[in-house]
């Protein structure tokens, strides 16, 4: 029972009349995107064509208007729908998959706010729609009225059911005018940014016929925006053009080399159909704190059906330039194209073939393109060289939701799968165009370069050890490998040691840090995180050797094949790769002479690549997998070697090609791998080769890849 004191009350929620300006200026994050929400309900009306006008620009009163051909509202949509701000009316009709009845669409607005995007742009609105078989109705809104009312109910809205006057008797639409707009002053750039904008909303690569047109007229300086250049016959430029598709099962794509003018350098086309590797979520520590001791289950490599639950299908379109100076100046109006890649380089995303806003606006970079760019820029793609749309199916990307402020997705784990497979896909276009790069930068006369600092890949393991509780531990040996590094960095520099050979050394620190972090995730003893940070300081050292090439000695290859598998066996048995290294099981034969740290260091590198191949081979599933990797100590051309197998996908390019640096077909792969272990047996006077299967005894069944470390001969 209540006290007698206390005082009870049944009251609803009263909103007040702010309530819309918040709605429509809090939530609306320009008058361009004010605009653009205009125009998708237009699309939502079923419009064919949606007319733009800015007027008046010359004066003290400009105005808006946006006129379409829709299906217009009735006065009982007015009332009901039109004026109940939050109204579920159009999430309801994709909910329940009902299509328009003229151009089968499915409605791009659900959350009911997109109509007070208007106060955004203005205080005056005045709308005017005719649906078929109804009178023309008629709303006069002026916002600065309605604001001054306390609550909602005490602001009522006029709507005039008449005789139509701004329509014909068989024409539908709706015809919005805004007035006493809050942007007084439109510039021509400003002019050229809402062009820019509302034409963008329909895919420019669509291939089905052009049902919805938007039309931009500004009566008073049309030539600001007739003066724009062809968008299509810039991108008809484009030295590169790359298109794919994923489906869940199968990854089809295009790549086109169509050549620079001026510069001999034949055209190439590839067309496949392979797995699709995907970057690995970029969390480090693999444990998952919410419920340890369960590890999370290990990343995939290659997407499938399950990736794309949620998201559908996805395909894209991207043209890439090249805008070194050398390249570039080749086509007519280069400036131009400089200017329109300024204003519009990025990657859109479009849904039933209308777009999303705001990927691929200026200052968007959802992609991380430009960080890729800088970790890798010989290889990678920057936001500024690419036009790129991704395209995907409204009705099965019902994972992908918008957010209420109207720029981009929700960032939800769907949103983080679709990254993923678009990266994924970029990464294979970035891979075919570094050849035709390369070719193009031999003609020109001009080399790659690369630089790189360990503070990064250092600040994630310092955050996986503070969770475990022994950052002080290694702390001071993680500052000792930042000090060494940035020290050797230095006697490169001044030893005229190319690029190239710091980012070797850059990559071996890399995987010795991710080596520590699998040490993490095992068993977590003092003890290994010291052997495995002893490791990491260890590269280092064994990197000094790229500069004094000596400190060669009479080594074991037993003694380097057993240092190797130790230092790979907690990504061997996390990956369920079944290693066959009958070596191990031999007394030891000859000892030629080499340097053991590089040696090791080239071994390692073939038993990271063979592992990831394994797994692009045979995607991650639970129990037993057929991965299998062998090594052995054999003899080739009468010189001790090591040979390295697998049952992978084996190489698909030539050997010249892979052991070249940077050049990788791994999506967070740096290319160094392969040009390391080539580099550092040359510098033990030895050789990497790609034999053939017959050229050594390996078991029946490694019909994968297949390399060799061939030493100099024994003492």
């Amino acid at each position: 029972m209540p006290d007698s004191g206390d005082r009870k009350i049944e009251k609803a929620f009263r909103p007040r009349a702010r309530l819309l300006q918040l709605l429509g200026d809090q939530l609306i994050g320009s008058a361009k995107l004010a605009v653009f929400e205009l125009v998708k309900n237009a699309y939502d009306a079923d419009a064919s064509k949606v007319t733009i006008t800015l007027g008046d620009l010359a004066g003290n009163e400009p105005w808006i208007r946006v006129d379409d051909d829709g299906q217009g509202m009735s006065f009982e949509t007015i009332s009901d729908v039109w004026l109940v701000p939050g109204d579920d009316h159009r999430q309801q009709q994709r909910e329940r998959e009902r299509r328009s009845p003229r151009f089968n669409r499915l409605p791009l607005g659900e959350k009911g706010l997109g109509r007070f995007a208007v106060h955004k742009l203005g205080d005056r609105i005045r709308l005017a729609t005719h649906a078929a078989g109804q009178r023309e109705c008629f709303v006069d809104i002026n916002w600065s009225d309605v604001m001054e009312a306390r609550f909602l109910d005490d602001a009522p809205v006029t709507v005039i059911e008449r005789d139509p006057k701004m329509f014909s008797e068989n024409e539908t639409g709706t015809k919005i005018r805004i007035d006493r707009l809050k942007q007084t002053e439109w510039t021509r750039r400003d002019v050229r940014d809402l062009y820019r904008q509302v034409t963008s909303i329909s895919s420019p690569f669509s291939t089905k016929e052009a049902d919805f047109e938007v039309e931009l007229l500004v009566p008073d300086h049309q030539s600001w925006i007739s003066e724009l250049p062809d968008a299509r016959e810039l991108l008809e430029r484009a030295p590169w053009r790359f298109t794919f598709e994923f489906d869940g099962k199968a990854f089809t794509y295009k790549y086109e080399f169509r050549g620079v003018p001026n510069i001999r350098l034949e055209p190439r086309t590839v067309e496949a159909n392979e797995p699709l590797q995907v970057l690995v979520p970029e969390d480090t520590d693999d444990l998952d704190p919410a419920s340890a001791p369960r590890r999370r289950r290990v990343p995939k490599v290659v997407a499938d059906e399950e990736m794309i639950e949620g998201i559908g299908p996805v395909s894209g379109r991207l043209y890439v330039f090249d805008r070194d100076s050398d390249v570039l100046t080749q086509y007519a109006q280069s400036r131009l194209i400089e200017r329109y890649l300024d204003q519009n380089g990025g990657v859109r995303i479009y849904r039933d073939d209308i777009r999303i806003y705001n990927y691929g606006e200026p200052g968007d970079d959802w992609l991380g393109l430009d960080l890729r760019r800088v970790n890798s820029p010989t290889r990678n793609l920057s936001r500024n060289i690419v036009i790129g749309t991704v395209d995907l199916d409204l009705r099965r990307s019902r994972d992908l939701r918008e957010k209420t402020n109207r720029e981009g997705f929700v960032e939800n784990g769907a949103y983080a799968r679709l990254r993923q497979i678009v990266l994924g896909a970029i990464s294979v276009l970035e891979t075919e165009r570094q050849k035709d790069k390369r070719g193009i930068r031999a003609l020109t006369g001009k080399a790659p370069s690369n630089d790189r600092d360990v503070a990064g890949p250092i600040s994630d393991v310092r955050k996986i050890a503070r969770r475990h509780g022994l950052l002080d531990e290694i702390d001071p040996s993680l500052r000792r490998v930042e000090q060494e590094f940035r020290t050797l960095r230095e006697d490169f520099l001044r030893a005229g040691i190319s690029q190239v050979g710091l980012a070797i050394v850059f990559h071996e620190v890399e995987r010795a840090i991710g080596a520590l972090s699998a040490v993490f995730d095992s068993d977590i003893s003092i003890e290994a995180v010291r052997e495995q940070v002893g490791q990491l300081q260890g590269v280092l050292e064994t990197s000094t050797q790229l500069l004094r090439k000596g400190d060669k000695k009479s080594h074991s290859l037993q003694q380097l094949v057993r240092r190797a598998r130790d230092l790979s066996a907690v990504r061997l048995r996390a990956h369920r790769v079944k290693l066959i290294c009958p070596a191990l099981e031999r007394e030891e034969s000859e000892k030629p002479i080499f340097a053991f740290g590089l040696a090791l260091g080239a071994l390692t590198n073939l038993i990271d690549n063979a592992i990831h191949w394994l797994r692009v081979a045979m995607p991650d599933e639970d129990g037993p997998t057929p991965r299998q990797l062998f090594i052995d100590v054999t003899e080739y051309d009468g010189r001790p070697a090591v040979i390295v197998a697998d049952n992978g996908p084996g190489f698909r390019d030539p050997p010249a090609q892979v052991v070249e640096p940077f050049f990788t077909r791994r999506p967070d792969g740096m290319g160094l791998g392969l040009y390391y272990a080539n580099l550092a047996m040359n510098l033990n006077d030895g050789e990497l080769l790609f034999p053939a299967m017959d050229d050594f005894d390996v078991p029946e069944g490694f019909n994968g890849a297949i390399v060799a470390l061939v030493f100099k001969g024994g003492i």
